[in-house]
C-alpha cells in the first residue's frame, strides 16, 4: 500500500492512496469481523418496558466477555489510584460503569458501525485507487483505530504472561510464532493510520 496523499481537486480536497487487491481482502475482512462482533453486542441488549415505550435504546449493563469487544467498548470510569482494595469505591465504580454503559453504549456501536460501512463502501474490490473526502477519511482513521485495537488485544490476550505484569505488544517475533502472521497486519494497520492521518491533518 502507498502512503496516503493529500490531493487538491476540483471538488475539494481528495485523500488518495493505491491498495492491491489481497489488501484490500484483509482489511475487508478485519473490519467486516468487527462489524459482525459490534452487531451481535447491539442485538444482544436487553429490551425493557421503557425502551419499548419511550423508543431510547438501552446497552448491556456488563462489560464485555471478549478481548477485542472489551477493548473497542472500554469502562467509562476507572476507579481512583488507591481503591483497588476498597470495596465501596469498586461498588461505586461498577455502578457507574454499568449505568454509562447502559445509556450511551448503543450510540457508541452506532458510530463504530457508520465509520465501518464508509470502508467497506469504499474499497475498490479488486485493489486500486482508494479516494476519500476528508469526511470519508475520518472515518476510515475512525474504523481503523477499531481494528487495530481489536486486533492488539487479540496479541496481548494469546502473550498475556501468568502473573499479570503489563503487556506490550511486541516490533517482531520469530517467524514460526503463531503470532507472527497478525503481528506483521497489526504493523501495516500502524503505518495506514498513521500516514492517513499525516494526510488528513494537509
Amino acid at each position: 500500500m502507498k502512503a496516503w496523499q493529500r490531493k487538491s481537486s476540483l471538488g475539494g480536497p481528495k485523500i488518495k492512496s493505491a491498495m492491491e487487491a489481497h489488501e484490500v481482502q484483509i482489511l475487508h475482512t478485519l473490519v467486516s469481523n468487527i462489524v459482525d462482533m459490534l452487531e451481535q453486542r447491539r442485538d444482544s441488549a436487553p429490551r425493557d418496558e421503557l425502551a419499548t415505550l419511550t423508543g431510547m435504546r438501552s446497552g448491556h449493563a456488563q462489560a464485555p466477555d471478549q478481548a477485542p469487544l472489551a477493548r473497542l467498548l472500554p469502562d467509562f470510569h476507572r476507579p481512583e489510584e488507591g481503591a483497588g482494595d476498597d470495596p465501596d469505591r469498586q461498588a461505586v465504580a461498577r455502578a457507574h460503569n454499568s449505568g454509562m454503559r447502559m445509556l450511551h453504549e448503543p450510540e457508541i456501536i452506532d458510530a463504530k458501525l457508520d465509520a465501518a460501512a464508509v470502508v467497506l463502501r469504499t474499497l475498490p474490490s479488486r485493489g486500486g485507487t482508494v479516494s476519500l473526502t476528508p469526511e470519508q477519511g475520518e472515518s476510515w482513521l475512525n474504523c481503523l483505530n477499531d481494528v487495530r485495537l481489536g486486533l492488539g488485544a487479540m496479541l496481548l490476550e494469546a502473550d498475556a504472561p501468568e502473573d499479570g505484569a503489563p503487556q506490550t505488544i511486541p516490533e517482531q517475533v520469530p517467524e514460526d510464532d503463531p503470532r507472527s502472521a497478525h503481528l506483521d497486519v497489526y504493523h501495516w494497520l500502524t503505518f495506514m493510520q498513521d500516514s492517513l492521518c499525516t494526510a488528513l491533518a494537509g
